[in-house]
């Protein structure tokens, strides 16, 4: 894409367009580092939310795929991908049903930090006449979801443990706070607490008798850093496919990697300084990063800075000496990659600078 841009003129904009020999090369990076880490690779599709781009990962190696929410899981397993760790909790009787209904024809395993959440998922086990993998989901710096790694989690999975219904496989983190640090020893601390974490509590669990088998790790960043740090056994990056801002500037991947791009035309230069393009937050989103300003990163100006948006509209602001012009199509790698595919039903894609079929984005806005 970078060095064939021959497509552009082609494009209605504004357009979301991949890469596919990028995506290719990314799949594979990530991939082959798993594979001689030795951990098992469980990509989360909410980055992409495409079969045909899950099942290329399967193709590569994976030994499953992970979801946000049952919807994206029911996407991929009526798809025939039959191995889904859904990364949330399951609450109430109208998601029990479904997932019930899900385990009829996929491998599911789920998570959830509470005590609570676990007994209806027990229930359902002992409904089905099957025990409910679980995931207990361990608090490792985000602050989000999870108790404290150690006594704090092994006394909750000691209560969750002897419910009949369920079975406790693994331990899992998302340390997405790596997202606030920058370059590779900062990123490199972030993944190699979280391991710690796990593996400290796995082994206390093992003193009191409870063998956890999976120790899983999430985010990009820190799975750059895979193999280094003993006993983790899967991750779950999800940006990797594409990248984004967010990996540019924790120094995972550089601007020549990233396969997915925006692409928008400038529609208007109503006062000096200020470019208009057809690209707004419907496009783009409004997620910003402290370490880059703005909503994206125009590739071949950088010191125009996309500093506002309206629903259709981008409002650049250009520094003297820098001329765009009405008509001109410019090149935006967004802060945000998962939230930016989210809003499109297909992405265009291109190969050695020529369009070809889309990316069906086919578990999109599945947010229950």
């Amino acid at each position: 894409m970078l060095q064939q841009r021959g497509f552009v003129e082609q494009l209605d904009t504004p357009a979301v367009v991949v890469d596919l020999d990028l995506l290719d090369a990314n799949l594979r990076r990530t991939a082959d580092l798993a594979r001689k880490s030795g951990i098992k690779l469980r990509p989360h599709i909410k980055t992409h939310k495409s079969i045909w781009i899950a099942k290329k990962q399967l193709e590569y190696g994976s030994v499953g795929v992970t979801t946000a929410k049952l919807g994206e899981a029911e996407v991929m397993a009526a798809a025939g991908i039959d191995d889904i760790l859904i990364a949330y909790p399951i609450v109430g009787k109208k998601k029990l049903e479904r997932l019930g209904n899900l385990m009829k024809s996929a491998k599911v395993t789920v998570s959830t930090d509470n005590y609570e959440v676990a007994k209806g998922l027990s229930d359902l086990g002992l409904s089905l006449s099957q025990r409910v993998a679980l995931y207990i989901d361990i608090n490792t710096g985000l602050n989000r979801m999870g108790k404290e790694p150690g006594e704090e989690s092994a006394d909750l999975i000691e209560q969750i443990v002897a419910l009949p219904g369920i079975e406790v496989t693994g331990i899992m983190t998302h340390s997405g706070h790596v997202y606030g640090k920058s370059g590779h020893d900062e990123c490199r601390a972030v993944a190699q607490h979280e391991a710690e974490s796990l593996v400290r509590t796995q082994q206390l669990l093992r003193e009191r008798g409870i063998e956890i088998r999976e120790v899983s790790v999430g985010s990009t960043p820190t799975a750059k850093f895979l193999g280094e740090f003993p006993g983790v056994t899967e991750a779950r990056p999800g940006a990797y496919v594409y990248g984004d801002v967010s990996q540019i500037v924790t120094g995972t991947m550089t601007r020549e990697q990233c396969a997915l791009r925006i692409y928008a035309t400038v529609v208007g230069k109503p006062r000096a300084n200020t470019v208009v393009i057809d690209a707004g937050s419907k496009t783009l989103t409004t997620d910003v990063n402290p370490a880059s300003p703005g909503y994206g990163i125009l590739v071949d100006y950088p010191g125009v800075i996309l500093e506002r948006l309206s629903e259709e509209h981008g409002n650049l602001r250009v520094p003297d000496g820098v001329e765009l012009e009405i008509g001109q199509v410019v090149e935006i790698i967004p802060n945000h990659c998962c939230t930016v595919v989210n809003l499109h039903d297909q992405l265009t894609a291109v190969s050695q600078g020529t369009i070809a079929d889309p990316i069906r984005v086919d578990a999109r806005g599945k947010i229950t």
